[in-house]
């Protein structure tokens, strides 16, 4: 008799066994270890085969009169969608019936979606209620939105007890697959109350929804002009279905943050995406040799490629809408469809869709700089610089171009990004030095994007290093470009970047990275763990059981603290006697130099910390140094000698308070430092814990 896993079948009753099917609310498990298996299954994207195996193996071996698990997996995915949590709901709607075919937008309601990151307590920490005039250095500046030129007259245009609270949204059709035979068109919001480096997490931002996409019969009704007017009228009846709840009262609407009732006023502040995507929310038409191809301004297509124009006309909803309503909108690119955003306040949509730097410049720009240095290179030059790039010894952190670059379509964000390390240095000398010079202007230009903070200065210089690419690239490039340097995203990066970060702030808070890694959560995997068939449905499903289980590990978290455990002790001293215990240790032949520094700047270090606190005496106090110490994220912190023979003294990254942020230089918010000691100090009335750790200039952070 065969008794294989596969084959065996329990004699015990499972727990489904005794569930009735009935409409009784559920919003629990039925017990923990039917909730630690659809943990399991959901944290692993484990398909049913897999997880029946699991049930298999546990009834098997429990010796259990009746199972707590349910009967097979499929079951078990079924009771959680049954589970009824309001805040993770989602729903479908049918927005459209076209040859025959209903077409759904399948979505989570937008004031869900926002009070699920208004009931982030982490993002609250961190919150933005109110505009800021900000000034460093003496100078105007733009840092976070509230900094900018939007929210000071959006703010201006509400009671002055309410908050704006500001609406980011994100969208993007995206392949299902490596073949790319399938896609979606998720859309994403986030707020722009949070700031960029925290809003660069996946929690701060919640998929709202699934556009639908649209097919035709045939090719013929494809590239017809009404198909493409349906195309377009669906996608801004989706926006105004998703949307139109935050603004059905014009007087604001009521959110709970931390046991207290804020009064907002919601506001769609920016609009992320790709320039085709852009060109969908402003209604211009996306082709590039359109007669006006810039979906900020009037600007000819002819005209793209002039850096000295001085009478720039900008779109906005007066002069769009007069020429919708006077039927001329082709003489200005524009599609005859109403936009959705003509009615909504504080908004012009046609600069709210701000430029992305990823597509501008990343995959942009600078790949057709390195495209158009291929054209004007002879062979034997190209050949010379494939052999420096192949030449380039390894370094950390730096992409190694082993051969040559022939598949420049193919390369990611980062790799363009490693090749401006290098591409000055590999095109040296080839041709003329202008050549060299363009690539120069380039990285000078990219780095001062990449600012943090922008004074009026700041961009003037910035403007000015744009131009001075901008010329020089035109010089050497002209005659390569198949359309004549007429790139709508050459033309708009010239002329309204700069003016984009006045309004709405430095351009690090409206780059597209962060938001094109959601596509993984909200759209391949899932997509992955589906049939294939009523995807859009399957995916929520997928993500919704995600958002439960994530929820419930959550909540454990917060039921049971692990406090520090500290492992390895390796001194022990009173605070009295600290003076004369370091000095000893100075002749210590056993002590690396991390160690040393941090007896040297330990007791500093101390004195803040117990200022911090209000700690007037500690005299009685008694040190302890560790080796390591668990945090309670179950991470392992280390600052010692010697771990397998070598020392070990970890690197961290610490999230800077932002009363604390223009002290340091940091990246997005985050200081990195080295850990030199680990230290518990037991007082006489409790105990003390600190790591004192030190920025590369061992300045105590």
């Amino acid at each position: 008799m065969s008794n294989t896993l596969e084959e065996f079948e329990p004699k015990s009753l499972t727990l489904q066994d005794n569930i009735e099917e009935s409409e009784v609310e559920i919003k629990e498990f039925p017990n923990e270890a039917y909730a630690d298996l659809m943990t399991l299954v959901t944290k692993h994207n484990l398909n049913n085969k897999a997880g029946n195996s699991i049930i298999k193996f546990f009834n098997r071996h429990s010796d259990l009169s009746q199972s707590p698990l349910p009967k097979n997996i499929e079951t078990g995915r079924k009771f959680m969608d049954k589970m009824n949590i309001s805040q993770l709901s989602y729903s479908k709607h049918c927005i459209l019936v076209h040859n025959n075919r209903e077409y759904f937008i399948n979505y989570r309601p937008i004031k869900i979606c926002i009070e699920i990151l208004l009931s982030n307590s982490e993002i609250l920490q961190h919150f933005i209620f109110k505009y800021e005039n900000k000034k460093h250095q003496g100078e105007k500046s733009y840092a976070e939105q509230n900094s900018g030129n939007w929210w000071k007259y959006a703010k201006a245009s509400i009671p002055s007890s309410a908050c704006i609270l500001t609406l980011i949204l994100y969208s993007d059709a995206t392949t299902t697959d490596t073949l790319g035979k399938s896609s979606l068109h998720p859309i994403y919001i986030s707020l722009r109350n949070i700031p960029t480096w925290r809003r660069n997490k996946e929690d701060a931002k919640q998929l709202l929804g699934y556009f639908p996409i649209l097919f035709a019969k045939n090719e013929k009704e494809k590239t017809s002009p009404e198909f493409k007017k349906l195309v377009r009228e669906t996608f801004h009846k989706s926006l105004k279905f998703l949307s139109d709840p935050l603004f059905e009262n014009e007087n604001g609407i009521d959110y709970n943050i931390n046991n207290r009732i804020i009064w907002f006023f919601p506001k769609i502040s920016t609009i992320i995406g790709n320039w085709p995507e852009a060109c969908t929310y402003s209604l211009t038409y996306k082709s590039t040799s359109s007669n006006f191809p810039c979906h900020f301004c009037l600007v000819q297509k002819n005209d793209l490629i002039d850096t000295m124009q001085d009478q720039i006309i900008l779109r906005n909803h007066e002069n769009m809408m007069e020429h919708f309503n006077n039927n001329t909108g082709h003489s200005v690119s524009l599609e005859p469809v109403e936009n959705y955003f003509w009615n909504i306040s504080n908004l012009n949509i046609y600069a709210a869709t701000v430029p992305d730097r990823m597509y501008h410049l990343d995959l942009g720009l600078y790949h057709y700089q390195i495209e158009f240095t291929k054209g004007i290179l002879g062979r034997s030059s190209i050949d010379k610089m494939n052999e420096r790039i192949g030449a380039i010894p390894r370094y950390p952190g730096l992409k190694i171009f082993s051969k040559e670059l022939q598949l420049i379509a193919r390369l990611t964000v980062s790799e363009h990004r490693d090749l401006m390390k290098v591409m000055v240095f590999v095109v040296d000398g080839l041709l003329s030095n202008d050549l060299s010079e363009v690539y120069v202007k380039w990285n000078e230009m990219y780095i001062l994007s990449r600012l943090e903070i922008f004074k009026e200065s700041d961009l003037e210089k910035f403007q000015k290093a744009i131009n001075e690419w901008a010329d020089l690239f035109v010089i050497l490039f002209r005659k390569k470009s198949d359309s004549k340097m007429k790139f709508p995203k050459f033309h708009s990066w010239i002329f309204h970047i700069v003016d984009t970060i006045r309004e709405y702030r430095a351009i690090n808070g409206y780059t597209t990275e962060t938001y094109e890694s959601l596509h993984k959560s909200y759209v391949k995997t899932p997509y992955r763990l589906s049939n294939k068939k009523g995807i859009e449905e399957q995916i929520m499903k997928t993500i919704r059981r995600k958002a439960i289980i994530k929820r419930r590990v959550t909540e454990e978290l917060h039921k049971t603290p692990t406090a520090l455990i500290y492992t390895s002790k390796l001194f022990e001293f009173k605070l009295l006697e600290a003076s004369i215990f370091f000095e000893q240790q100075k002749k210590n032949p056993d002590l690396t130099e991390n160690m040393i520094k941090g007896f040297a700047k330990f007791l500093e270090c101390l004195d803040l910390f117990f200022d911090m606190l209000d700690i007037i005496s500690a005299e009685d106090c008694r040190i302890k140094i560790f080796g390591s110490v668990t945090l309670k994220n179950i991470n392992i912190l280390r600052a010692t000698n010697k771990f397998q023979n070598r020392p070990w003294f970890s690197n961290i990254a610490i999230a800077m308070d932002d009363a604390e942020l223009f002290e340091y230089q940091s990246d997005n918010g985050t200081c990195y430092a080295q850990t030199l000691l680990i230290t518990e100090i037991e007082a006489i009335e409790e105990i003390v814990h600190i790591v004192p750790c030190f920025d590369t200039k061992m300045n105590i952070l």
